[in-house]
């Protein structure tokens, strides 16, 4: 029976526990330990089944009762690490369970000895060129199957692993697309998707099955592009379709606000989470995060001395310790346990980033820089740490750059969270730092417009067309009829017919613009000759945001030519 014809809808919990089961026994003879474990907690969240309800075994193919002694010798070996000895039993075996067995053996005996090998020889802020040697070979023999169609669902997962290592992510994408659709129910392959897409347009791109597992991976990619609101959406649906015992749920949730800095929630839910789940050690680095941002001492350090004596070899576990020293200011004993965490696991996104704010504050910019980097080569999407590189060139007065990575900071993160107030001191900032693109104004104008700030965005428009002027752009700009255009309009509305005036003309030197100037001339001299003209109040250009605030001074466009 194929997994593909499993699917059903969240009506028929018994019918996903059943499948739950199955993907889990397939999963376990496959060592997929990360699969097997999310597969589990969500059939724990469920009813037990009746005895007689349990799912029947997979069918056994002639293949495999060849392949069996060699397979369990073989899994036995993996299990205990010994991939090279594992894939030596298995060369000669045809099952496709074997078959993948084999190629995901050789696999992981590469990226042991790459990880060995950085260990060994490399520091955690230089930048290794170790490489998983297996993987070009794989590559090969994986993509002539593939293009015979001899892959099933599994080892199309490994080909899709294979080919994001080296870089090749189009191929990649394509071919995890394939796998979800061949094998719905490995959480594996939906993973991997997720991690490979870049924005909302690309994945609404991707053709995907229509299955109940898709709504696990819609929440899980909309925290990932920081739409926490449908994130949290999918989430409630999900519990209320029968997960609500879901530990994995619950801990997604509290992700998703902590993500957006709801605190409070978020510290209730991972408090509900250790009790459902005590020895917990995934996720702990968050919650920590959110105990250090509350300057929680005692929990911090209770949480700590709970996750060494689980397990202090974790990354989770080095990162919580990172976070309690530095919440003491002991910035160099912090970025010594979030070095052993990336010595545990290289790609950790948040040791990374942790890391380069302990530099910051060691005053150690040259490595802070690095290790920003380095996350951001783990995940594009960390907007803490173009944040960071932000600040980084800040102190180093360098104001391109420093615009550069504020702004990325801001397109991940402030604009789709909808934190207007971060996006507007954001753009004032790079603004402030020195704004050789003459942008940073003109997008903070453009959000106050959005917001229905007129006021303040008609400021943000005067001084961008003051800064353009004052170093000798030509009126050509791209963007200066769009700021005389609403600066027309507003002084308009506020009953500033000479201003309004003034900023008509202007509109029409500009192609874009001209009609609407022209229309607004119209306006102007219809009413300008009933209605007494006041005078322009001047205001505090300024809030205690560095934002522009209330109504503007007219401006001065007497010196302006074309």
């Amino acid at each position: 029976m194929k997994m593909a014809a499993l699917c059903s809808e969240f009506g028929d919990l018994v019918q996903i526990k059943k499948q739950l089961i199955s993907v889990i026994s397939l999963c376990k003879e496959r060592g997929l330990v990360h699969s097997v474990k999310w597969a589990s907690e969500l059939a724990f969240a469920l009813n037990p089944l009746p005895t007689d309800g349990l799912p029947p075994p997979p069918p056994v193919t002639e293949e495999d009762v060849q392949d069996l002694d060699a397979f369990a010798l073989a899994k036995s070996y993996f299990d205990l690490k010994e991939y090279d000895r594992a894939a030596y039993f298995l060369r000669g075996c045809h099952s496709q369970k074997a078959y993948f067995l084999y190629m995901y053996s050789r696999y992981l005996s590469g990226e042991k000895k790459k990880d060995d090998e950085t260990v060994d020889s490399l520091g955690p802020l230089e930048k290794g060129q170790v490489r998983n040697e297996a993987l070009r070979e794989l590559r090969v023999e994986l993509s002539k199957k593939h293009a015979v169609g001899e892959l099933d669902g599994f080892t199309l997962y490994l080909y899709g692993v294979v080919l994001r290592k080296l870089d090749l992510l189009k191929e990649a994408v394509e071919v995890f697309v394939e796998a979800t659709h061949t094998l719905p129910l490995h959480w594996g392959a939906w993973l991997e998707l997720c991690n490979l897409v870049t924005n909302i347009e690309m994945l609404k791109t991707l053709s995907l099955p229509n299955c109940w597992i898709k709504d696990f991976f819609m929440a899980h990619i909309y925290t990932e592009l920081q739409m926490i609101k449908e994130a949290l959406q999918k989430y409630q649906s999900l519990i209320e379709a029968g997960f609500s015992k879901s530990t994995y749920i619950i801990s997604q949730i509290a992700v998703a606000y902590h993500n957006i800095r709801d605190i409070d929630q978020a510290l209730a839910l991972f408090n509900e989470l250790r009790e459902h789940d005590p020895y917990r050690i995934e996720n702990m680095d968050t919650f920590s995060n959110l105990l250090y941002v509350k300057s929680m001492k005692p929990e911090l350090s209770y949480l700590a001395h709970n996750l060494v004596e689980i397990d202090k070899y974790r990354v989770e576990t080095c990162c919580v310790i990172g976070n309690y020293y530095s919440l003491r200011s002991q910035h160099e004993k912090a970025a010594l346990y979030f070095q052993r965490a990336l010595k545990l696991n290289p790609r950790c996104l948040g040791a990374w980033t942790l890391m380069g704010h302990e530099y910051m504050e060691m005053k150690n910019t040259s490595a802070a820089i690095q290790a920003y980097r380095h996350a951001i080569e783990v995940n594009k999407r960390d907007y803490r740490a173009w944040y960071g590189l932000g600040q980084t060139y800040e102190i180093l007065k360098m104001p391109f750059y420093c615009l550069y990575y504020y702004r990325r900071a801001h397109q991940l993160r402030y604009e789709k969270l909808s934190q207007q107030v971060e996006a507007k001191k954001c753009y004032w900032r790079a603004y402030s730092v020195g704004d050789v693109e003459k942008m940073a104004l003109l997008k903070l104008a453009k959000l106050h417009e959005q917001l229905t700030e007129s006021d303040d965005a008609a400021q943000s428009y005067i001084i961008y067309i003051q800064d353009i002027f004052s170093c000798g752009e030509q009126l050509e700009h791209a963007e200066v009829s769009t700021a005389l255009r609403y600066l027309g309009q507003y002084y308009f509305k506020n009953k500033l017919y000479d201003e309004a005036s003034l900023c008509a003309q202007r509109c029409c030197d500009y192609n874009d613009a001209r009609e609407e100037g022209k229309a607004l001339l119209r306006q102007i001299s219809q009413v300008r000759d009933q209605i007494e003209t006041p005078t322009a109040e001047l205001f505090i250009p300024l809030s205690e945001n560095n934002t522009p605030v209330k109504r503007v001074s007219p401006l001065n466009l007497s010196s302006f030519t074309p």
